[in-house]
């Protein structure tokens, strides 16, 4: 044994979920809509023929995982930069180095940019020649959406795959594997682990693999072995390592819960439609799922009695996302009470129903009226068509009688005003207006 040879010890230092990183395509965990056997990310990766792509989603979803096993299974030379870290001479070097290995051994080269959105346009143009040219086959991993923060040309240079967060499924399958690996994982430990404990590093986790392997990690390095000399980790620890109180009702209870919390917000019951939030979220739910069914109610229930309602409850779910746990329950509070206290009409929806099932089902062979299209590069007639369309702003109010539905629908009614709320509004300037519905 070589005395100074320390990988084993360094292998051993790096965290669980680096450890359990997968180095093949058999092996790697989740995203099956995009690696299912078959795919064409599958196939190019097998057959090295991938060319430049972004890999965007959320943490611990497999972005750089799967980048480190195109790694392991392409023929050509692999360069990995991350975009906080590096400037324009270090993608200089890099294109140097893909350009020599083309010339000198007709190697292909993969340049991985984790957070490659932190790019900014200076370092883009630097490497843009060589994705154009192929002397690099670029692999950009983020977890921001490229197309509102990367340069677009080299987006539209690349294929865009999003990840999703991983089911609950397949982060247990994940931890269960680490438990029973010896080599990479903490199978060393023979640690017995409740299945509850699992489940709940799995359930809070949220799609995030590297959440999860860091909190079993924890909860197994750090619970004390047992009077018979067993390793036990319970629920309270798993609790303890993920900081997040373990669901304390069922699946049902908790569609229940959720249930009751959104029928609360459509009855005005903000006594009830609070406590129902608090349950749901003190007993483990992420707040954002609370905060998400309300946005949603907020335009299904109250809609345009009080369209300020959407605003707020909208603010209040941006609000929690940036400010985060406990703080971020006071807007959202404020929010519920908003949304229950507020005049409620379901015109909006029924008239987008009504209109979503005519779009599907009415035949219309005569298409949208003729002053109404784009005429812009039409013949003579077109042109004629284009005089006949009224331009409200040149009529008292800025309105006037036209017809602006097809024909099959020209005396369709979709919206109704209730006369709640904000809608008496909406009733007065339509009558101020003199229309006839």
């Amino acid at each position: 044994m070589d005395l100074f040879d320390f990988s084993s010890d360094k292998e051993s230092a790096k965290p669980l979920a680096e450890r359990m990183r997968a180095d093949n395509l058999d092996d790697f965990i989740g995203q099956k809509h995009i690696v299912a056997e078959g795919s064409l990310l599958r196939r190019a990766i097998s057959l090295d023929r991938l060319g430049s792509c972004i890999f965007y989603g959320p943490p611990g979803t497999g972005k750089t995982t799967l980048a480190n096993v195109i790694a392991n299974t392409t023929h050509g030379e692999f360069i990995k930069l991350n975009a906080v870290q590096s400037g324009v001479a270090d993608v200089k070097e890099a294109v140097k180095r893909a350009e020599d290995n083309l010339k000198m051994f007709g190697k292909r080269t993969y340049l991985l940019l984790d957070e490659c959105h932190r790019f900014n346009k200076t370092q883009s143009d630097s490497l843009l020649p060589a994705i154009e040219q192929g002397t690099i086959i670029f692999i950009g991993s983020t977890t921001e959406n490229p197309y509102a923060s990367m340069t677009p040309a080299i987006v539209s240079r690349c294929r865009v795959f999003k990840f999703l967060p991983l089911s609950e499924e397949d982060v247990k399958g994940a931890l269960y594997k680490a438990l029973s690996n010896e080599k990479r994982g903490l199978g060393v430990y023979k640690a017995e682990v409740e299945e509850e404990a699992v489940a709940h590093i799995a359930r809070m986790a949220g799609g995030d693999l590297r959440t999860a392997y860091n909190a079993l990690e924890l909860a197994v390095l750090t619970t004390p072995v047992s009077a018979d000399g067993v390793l036990r980790v319970r629920l309270s620890d798993a609790e303890q390592s993920i900081q997040r109180k373990a669901l304390s009702y069922n699946e049902d209870d908790f569609y229940d819960y959720l249930s009751a919390f959104c029928k609360s917000l459509r009855g005005s019951d903000s006594n009830a439609a609070l406590y129902y939030a608090m349950r749901l979220i003190e007993g483990g739910c992420d707040p954002l799922i609370v905060a998400r069914r309300l946005v949603v109610h907020s335009a299904e229930d109250v809609g345009m009695a009080d369209p300020r309602a959407l605003q707020i409850a909208t603010s209040a779910m941006y609000a929690f996302e940036k400010i985060g746990y406990p703080e971020g329950l006071i807007p959202l509070s404020e929010a519920i009470i908003y949304v229950c206290e507020a005049p409620k009409s379901n015109s909006a929806i029924s008239a987008m129903e009504e209109a979503k099932r005519d779009a599907v089902t009415v035949r219309d062979d005569m298409g949208v009226p003729a002053y109404l299209r784009d005429n812009s590069y039409g013949d003579s007639k077109d042109k004629q068509n284009s005089r006949l369309y009224k331009y409200p702003h040149d009529f008292p109010q800025g309105f006037v009688e036209q017809q602006y539905l097809p024909d099959a629908l020209k005396d369709k009614i979709y919206y109704i005003p209730k006369g709640i709320g904000y809608e008496k509004t909406v009733e007065e300037i339509r009558k101020l207006k003199g229309k006839k519905k």
